[in-house]
């Protein structure tokens, strides 16, 4: 009995071609909420799996089990075994009771929930068949089922208990033999079960089969096979292969099943009422970027067959789901990929037996990790295992309103919303296409191989540094962590490079041996114009050294599937390319591998740093109340501040973690500021008293409790008086990832609150427009467009746009000076305004020592919020709430002289025209917005101009 399709949703139209969906997802808050109940009602799903690893984040990252567990360890003392199982039956026995309708309707053929053994017990078929007995007692619901994998020691378990009339989910399948195996169990079993008199109508099983686990594994030796290979013909056959082994596989198992199913011996069953065991497809999340996330659903619709889908691809099925009868289609095609895959040299049943052996190692770790934070939890319902956010208003009615917009995510489902990616949460333009960041940890976490190969590679290999080349969303991760953790013994040091400026690339050159440094080239369009003149520069000093093909096994690219980066890599051969999904913004890519490629080969572990993201992913996740979802919590506290003026955003960071402010910067910015509004994050302006600010202003204090600084603490506990307060303990370095989600979620829930668009970044293209066409003017004519300033004087010239030009010469009268126009420039900052310096020069110590009393000097005089930002970088992340925000800024660009310059190979231009050519092309869309702009041009000695500046903008607040 089928529903009547719904053509508006592709999930309900999957039962018109005779498969079901099972959510493989379980959480005490989903079930309580009655977000369960609302997909078993909405006929988008008809079952529930289950997994330790499932069952471990939604309890270490959550407060959904606090209350039980305290009630359970009131009653009495228990391991964390029994405390895991007595949480977990609660839940299984809740949605069993769910789903029974669905059961019952069926005629027991769906409405299932599973719960898994131990995956201590796999290998012990004996014990694997006390636990499920003991659980199945325990549970006591008809539709159970219990998971048990489909190893040697499984397989007689299977029989076993589907004789005995317990109904089985057989996982861990990867192969047809495998499965063939455990069909005949399947079938034995009810043989023996109706032999005793058994209802066979009342049994039920799948065999599921893990499918992207498999192309993940045979693409990474397909890859390995190619870095070999000179046979033009078969590079050809294996790159035809690529991502299409496990579609292929597994329609080769549903023939057998088809097969299977219609011989004289399942008859004789059949007709006794015996159900068919369906193939489920299991694992099919996309992990391939280059392919659809939505892939592993729509190329495996057939009948009689399961698909148990995660959250996020549920969402996006949903969304863009396009159903049809794929399974049956092309199999002598898929026959076909099998075959070339032997041909090549590769053995499936090498790599599915692999697989099996590390998918039981993987749920063992799983299951570690549950009990470990089963026990955190009973000791301190997680402690500080979870970043701990709490805040603070001045007054009563920012309180209500706060507490309102958190009501209204509740009341409404609007993080249901977000995570089913909704673009109409936000301008239901295209945002629901950039939602990828939702499910990467978790992605990450099940595709750890090759980071892990990365590192011991990289660490065998020797290299004495590690230089990233990016921009934005590709460098300020890195920066981040590097900068947090340091050198990690036995690994190479990670440096960043992220600007144009000649004497900043002289630098960096300087603290580098070249031939013994491993260059990572990371950016998402793979067009952008930074890291492809940084490649060009240190791959021609390189090949020069070491010739061309040693100089590209020195290289490794991230970059999104077919960018222009990726053409290059390859022609280049580059030692790795890693992939980006394109369904992730730069900004919100810290988790991916823009992030944690040079995590791991700076030597992080990276595995311990998502698993801990991971936690506040499930805190952060839809069935948790808005109230408790520390996400949800911030994005609202953001979005609604600004409705009351206060827009500035204020950093303030314990010393070892000083440099997330400078991702949270960007995130910000670059998500927030547009269409005349946003946000404007405050990063590294020194914490003062309250007599330095006005009440535009939130505080967030991002604190190591291990390592706080007195003072801060002081003026925190000062400042939460009269201003808005967040408070965010971060208790261990590696759980920067958890903030990393967190403000994710929190930039996406204040774009929101703020109608506007959080993923895309309008003003930023528009000044990378000007610099192109400025850098192109150059390569024809060999100079760069005439200027006029409008004073010079002693060394400095100062510039501007006609308008602030007129404007600025009716302020300052007749004093005109360099001093003067400063004065009557900075005279136009008001009460709301902020002050931004734009500093296109090196960024070293000395120079933002000296740049940092200029913006305190001008804070304290005018009482605004202060920016300090480094050119060409910060238009990669602030630039963009500086055009597009609310035109609150004033600005004072700093341009030099360059005293040393650089080449860029293959073109006419120099390091220092594009950095001069960013710096014109900034200021051009500042002026082109009406932001109130002006701009100081210093000679070659660039120390001594900023002292200059610096006495200058003294003596004006005199």
């Amino acid at each position: 009995m089928l529903p009547t399709p719904t053509a508006s949703n592709p999930l309900q139209e999957l039962q018109h071609y005779g498969q079901s969906v099972w959510l493989d997802y379980i959480r005490r808050s989903s079930i309580v909420s009655g977000e369960l109940q609302d997909m078993v009602t909405a006929g988008e799903i008809w079952g529930v799996t289950s997994n330790p690893a499932i069952f471990e984040k939604a309890i270490a990252g959550s407060t959904d089990y606090d209350d039980a567990l305290r009630s359970l360890e009131a009653d009495r003392d228990r391991d964390a075994i029994s405390l895991y199982e007595q949480l977990a039956i609660f839940d299984i026995q809740a949605t069993a009771d769910i789903l029974r309708p669905i059961y019952d309707r069926t005629n027991y053929r769906d409405g299932y929930v599973s719960l898994e053994v131990s995956p201590y017990l796999a290998n012990d078929t004996e014990q694997t068949l006390q636990e499920a007995h003991r659980l199945w007692l325990a549970v006591d619901r008809p539709n159970l089922m219990i998971k048990v994998p489909a190893n040697p020691a499984g397989i007689p378990a299977i029989q076993q208990l589907i004789s005995e009339g317990i109904n089985v989910n057989v996982t861990l399948l990867f192969n047809c033999t495998a499965y063939e195996l455990v069909a005949e169990a399947y079938i034995s079993g009810l043989e023996t079960y109706a032999d005793n008199g058994g209802d066979l109508s009342r049994v039920a099983s799948v065999a599921s089969f893990f499918v992207s686990r498999i192309d993940t594994a045979v693409d990474n030796l397909i890859m390995d096979r190619l870095k070999i290979s000179t046979n033009p013909q078969q590079q050809d056959l294996l790159k035809s292969l690529l991502g299409k082994v496990a579609i292929s596989n597994a329609k080769v198992a549903y023939q057998s099943y088809l097969a299977l199913y219609l011989s004289e011996r399942w008859l004789r069953l059949a007709a006794h009422g015996a159900q068919p065991q369906r193939l489920l497809w299991a694992s099919t999340g996309t992990k391939n970027p280059h392919q659809s996330e939505v892939l592993y659903v729509e190329e495996l619709i057939g009948v009689d067959t399961v698909n148990t889908i995660p959250p996020a691809t549920l969402a996006a099925f949903r969304d863009r789901g396009k159903p049809a009868a794929t399974l049956t289609q092309d199999v002598n095609a898929a026959r076909e990929v099998l075959l070339n895959l032997h041909q090549v040299g590769i053995s499936l049943s090498l790599v599915t037996d692999r697989l099996l052996v590390e998918g039981m190692q993987l749920f063992e770790n799983a299951f570690d990790r549950l009990l470990i934070a089963v026990e955190q939890n009973r000791e301190a319902v997680l402690g500080d295992a979870i970043d701990r956010l709490t805040y603070k208003l001045p007054n009563e009615a920012m309180t209500v309103a706060v507490a309102a917009a958190i009501q209204d995510w509740q009341t409404t489902g609007k993080i249901r919303r977000l995570w089913a990616q909704d673009a109409s949460l936000w301008t239901g333009a295209d945002e629901n296409l950039w939602l990828g960041w939702l499910g990467i940890t978790e992605d990450q976490l099940a595709h750890l191989d090759r980071l892990k190969q990365l590192a011991q590679e990289v660490r065998e290999l020797q290299y004495t540094h590690v230089l990233l080349l990016g921009m934005g969303g590709s460098s300020l991760c890195p920066e981040v962590l590097k900068l947090t953790f340091g050198n990690v013994t036995g690994f190479p040091e990670l440096l960043v490079l992220d600007s144009t400026d000649p004497a900043q690339i002289h630098t960096i050159e300087r603290q580098i041996d070249i031939t013994k440094t491993l260059f990572i080239v990371s950016s998402k369009s793979g067009s952008t114009l930074e890291p492809n003149i940084f490649k060009q520069y240190f791959f021609d000093r390189l090949q020069k050294l070491v010739g061309a093909a040693a100089a590209g096994n020195r290289f490794i690219a991230i970059t999104d599937p077919g960018s222009k980066l990726q053409q290059v890599a390859e022609n280049s051969h580059f030692r790795h390319i890693f992939y980006g999904l394109p369904s992730i913004g730069g900004r919100y890519s810290a988790l991916s591998n823009f992030g944690m490629v040079p995590a791991a080969v700076m030597g992080l572990d990276v595995e311990r740093f998502l698993d801990r993201a991971a936690e506040m992913v499930h805190s952060c996740a839809p069935s948790v109340p808005a109230s408790a979802n520390p996400g949800v919590v911030l994005g609202c506290i953001l979005g609604t501040l600004v409705n009351w003026g206060i827009d500035k955003v204020t950093l303030i960071t314990s010393p070892g973690i000083a440099d997330l402010g400078a991702w949270l910067e960007q995130l910000l910015a670059e998500s927030t500021g547009k269409e005349g509004k946003g946000l404007i994050p405050i990063d590294r302006e020194p914490l003062d008293l309250p007599y330095a600010y006005r009440s535009d202003r939130l505080f967030v204090y991002l604190r190591s409790p291990s390592a706080p600084d007195e003072r801060q603490e002081m003026k925190i506990d000062i400042l939460e008086r009269d201003y808005p307060v967040v408070r965010i303990d971060i208790s261990d370095a590696y759980q920067l990832g958890q903030e990393f989600f967190r403000w994710e979620i929190a930039t996406a829930v204040a774009g929101s609150i703020l109608g506007i668009h959080p993923f895309d970044q309008p003003d930023v293209e528009a000044s990378k427009l000007v610099t192109r066409e400025l850098t192109a003017a150059y390569e024809t004519t060999g100079t760069l467009p005439d200027e006029t300033p409008l004073l010079v004087e002693a060394g400095m010239q100062l510039f501007t746009d006609a308008h602030n030009a007129a404007v600025l010469d009716e302020i300052v009268g007749t004093d005109r000076s360099i001093a003067g126009y400063l004065r009557a420039h900075l005279n136009r900052l008001q009460a709301g305004d902020y002050f931004a310096l734009l500093a296109y020069i090196e960024m070293n110590q000395a120079n933002e020592d000296r740049l940092q009393e200029v913006r305190v000097t001008v804070r304290n005089y005018k009482r605004v919020a202060t920016c300090l930002g480094f050119g060409p970088r910060f238009l990669h992340s602030t630039g963009q709430a500086y055009k597009g925000g609310s035109n609150s800024g004033v600005f004072l660009q700093i341009t030099c002289d360059d005293a040393i310059d650089l080449p860029v190979p293959g073109q006419n231009y120099t390091f220092g025209i594009v950095k001069a050519a960013q710096a014109r092309g900034d200021f051009q869309v500042l002026a082109e917005r009406e932001r109130r702009a002006l701009r100081v041009h210093l000679g070659t000695d660039v120390a001594a101009g900023l002292t200059a500046l610096q006495k200058i903008v003294r003596e004006l607040v005199k």
